[in-house]
């Protein structure tokens, strides 16, 4: 015995019960980084490849909004301490990253 089925797609936006199309896709309403807290998980699962555990030195790391649409993260020194700090700008619409840099 054979059973098709079939469905159609259709992403609910569940704040506003809008409907959008599958072709748009679900875009929420604050962005895909709506706040600060994801914007620095999303620097540190970027950062961790590239630069390893030693980001970790770099503790507490600080997100900042620019313009209302970029978050740039970085991490922090110690006082008197030198080096650099893993940095990165992330849009906040649709979490494209726009720049991985480490200082030195």
């Amino acid at each position: 015995m054979v059973v098709l089925v079939t469905f159609s797609v259709v992403a609910m936006n569940l704040k506003t019960s809008k409907k959008t199309s599958i072709k748009n896709g679900y875009v929420p309403k604050d962005g895909f980084v709506p706040n600060k807290e994801t914007a620095i998980k999303i620097a540190e699962a970027i950062w961790l490849p590239i630069y390893g555990n030693e980001i970790y030195t770099c503790k507490p790391f600080v997100a900042e909004l620019k313009n209302d649409s970029i978050w740039v993260v970085k991490g922090t020194l110690e006082t008197g301490k030198y080096g650099g700090v893993p940095y990165i700008e992330i849009q906040k619409a649709d979490c494209k990253v726009l720049k991985v840099i480490h200082g030195k």
